[in-house]
């Protein structure tokens, strides 16, 4: 059965990288790509590298036949899902690639994001779209809601530690390193090549990055009590990728194994043998996560590191992998492509 996919906000690195997932997949067909600054354009013209398959040319949002498709990909800017998504029908499956649901609580969406919620109604009914830890209401959701590309990559690594009581919740410190796409693809100063190359920053200092809302709900939640980490993200001079290296309080071996055991179905996360390190460049381009255990130099304490794809698996695939879900397909359909290398 094919499934007839639209892709709104097509023209950003996230929608970019949904077509070159879709393009492949065997039961989802483009019928719709829009854009609105691009509105009109060809996808080949945005993305050249798109020039050899056939697609929709880009629209604008309200032109869209809504009722002539069964899943939306709504990868529009932060702040814009809200207002699009509310007046999409009602039956339509939804998975939005933005902040703009990712947060339960709108007093918490309220704190992160400076604003109050516009579509409270529809906050409350999204499912936070990490898929390993929420399967069984992302396949019977209608609408999801993808995490952030640093979120996932941290709670990959501490999920299972967090809901086994492994570690010490109260001593967590999450050192990121993250590629510039997931900056998205909007003209940005500090994001010139004469501005970010040669060179490394750290941003969100002191607890001010807006993922450590989901860090907090999703890791009180499996806690079962408050939970508040330190986390500071780094932008270094690469395209894509992230890698968290995650300091924790508790056994390496004993970690190892509960990592191990909490992954060993699952096909897109991969626990390394002790004392492996991940890379950014054996995920480059997958929807993979590598996840690798060291023990510190002191006694009872460890080192998690966890690598994926930001444009993958951080978003566009991991959105794939929820329609997948949604759609009733095979969780992996479209998604098993092998990393990039070199």
């Amino acid at each position: 059965m094919s499934h007839k996919i639209a892709i709104l906000g097509a023209s950003g690195y996230t929608g970019a990288e949904l077509v070159r997932l879709i393009s492949t997949h065997p039961t989802m067909e483009i019928a719709a790509l829009a854009a609105d600054r691009k509105a009109g354009m060809d996808m080949g013209e945005v993305f050249p590298h798109f020039r050899h398959l056939t697609l929709p040319k880009l629209t604008k949002i309200e032109e869209i036949d809504f009722n002539a498709v069964d899943l939306v990909f709504c990868a529009l800017p932060h702040a814009t899902s809200q207002a699009v998504i509310s007046e999409l029908p009602k039956n339509l499956k939804i998975v939005d690639l933005s902040a703009d649901f990712r947060l339960r609580d709108p007093a918490a969406y309220e704190k992160w994001y400076g604003q109050p919620h516009a579509a409270p109604d529809l906050q409350n009914e999204a499912v936070y779209g990490l898929t390993e830890f929420y399967r069984e209401e992302i396949e019977a959701a209608r609408f999801v809601a993808g995490t952030g590309c640093n979120a996932a990559t941290g709670l990959y690594a501490l999920l299972p530690l967090v809901m086994a009581g492994v570690i010490d919740t109260g001593e967590i410190v999450i050192d990121l390193k993250t590629g510039v796409s997931g900056a998205g693809r909007a003209l940005k100063e500090h994001l010139l090549h004469a501005e970010l190359s040669e060179g490394a920053m750290a941003y969100g200092i002191g607890g001010t990055h807006r993922h450590l809302g989901e860090f907090d709900q999703e890791l009180s939640r499996a806690a079962g009590h408050p939970v508040e980490i330190q986390f500071t993200p780094h932008l270094i001079p690469a395209n894509r990728g992230i890698l968290a290296t995650v300091y924790v309080k508790g056994d390496a071996e004993k970690i190892h194994r509960t990592l191990h055991r909490a992954y060993a179905d699952e096909p897109f996360i991969v626990t390394l043998p002790m004392h492996f390190a991940p890379s950014t460049r054996d995920i480059r381009g997958s929807n993979f996560v590598h996840i690798g255990v060291y023990p510190d130099r002191r006694e009872g304490r460890a080192i998690v590191v966890a690598a994926l794809d930001n444009l993958t698996k951080g978003s566009s695939g991991q959105a794939v992998q929820n329609a997948n879900l949604m759609l009733g397909e095979e969780e992996t359909a479209g998604l098993t492509l092998a990393p990039l290398f070199p």
